[in-house]
């Protein structure tokens, strides 16, 4: 068991698949050499509703896309001493910011109206403001380390949790690419 006090960590998903997260979850008996180095705070993986004042690490999976995704990035960066980009589309924008390329009217138009066949209409309630062009993570905050991957392996996050949990800068670039 570690005697060094246990680090932060909190992770959010943006606008993207859950992957990294689910690659996260395939560190397997991993997960539980983890949990004697690292508390998770926050994340959707646990129960906690709000992000504590201070967080060591903070991860985010996906692009910033809405409102939401962009008040929940500053406030990750505010909150969080070392901010990972975790995966292609938070590195990049990837899938997306595919839909960089079209209006946004033809967007809503093209998924609530035309590929609907009962009551075709865009919705209005509970859902959040888009924003135009959709972004990485660091086309909004500035962030510490970036983990590429569609979704990066759970050897290269593990890889790069062990360098932070060291107190290290990792180089993800070792065990990972964009893509893979």
């Amino acid at each position: 068991m570690s005697t060094q006090p246990k680090i932060t960590v909190a992770t959010a998903w943006l606008d993207g698949c859950s992957g990294c997260h689910m690659s996260f979850l395939d560190l397997d008996e991993r997960l539980i050499e983890l949990v004697e180095h690292v508390e998770i705070v926050y994340s959707p993986l646990v129960d906690t509703k709000e992000l504590p004042e201070r967080v060591d690490v903070g991860i985010l999976e996906g692009s910033i896309s809405s409102e939401d995704d962009l008040e929940k990035a500053r406030l990750f960066r505010e909150r969080c001493t070392r901010l990972v980009s975790l995966g292609d589309c938070a590195v990049t924008g990837n899938v997306p910011a595919m839909r960089n390329h079209f209006k946004l009217a033809d967007v809503f138009d093209r998924a609530y109206r035309e590929n609907v066949t009962l009551q075709p209409q865009i919705p209005t309630r509970d859902v959040p403001a888009l924003l135009t062009p959709v972004k990485p993570v660091h086309g909004e905050v500035k962030v510490d380390v970036f983990v590429p991957g569609c979704p990066p392996s759970a050897d290269a996050i593990w890889a790069v949790l062990s360098e932070l949990i060291a107190g290290r800068t990792p180089d993800p670039n070792a065990v990972t690419r964009f893509g893979a």
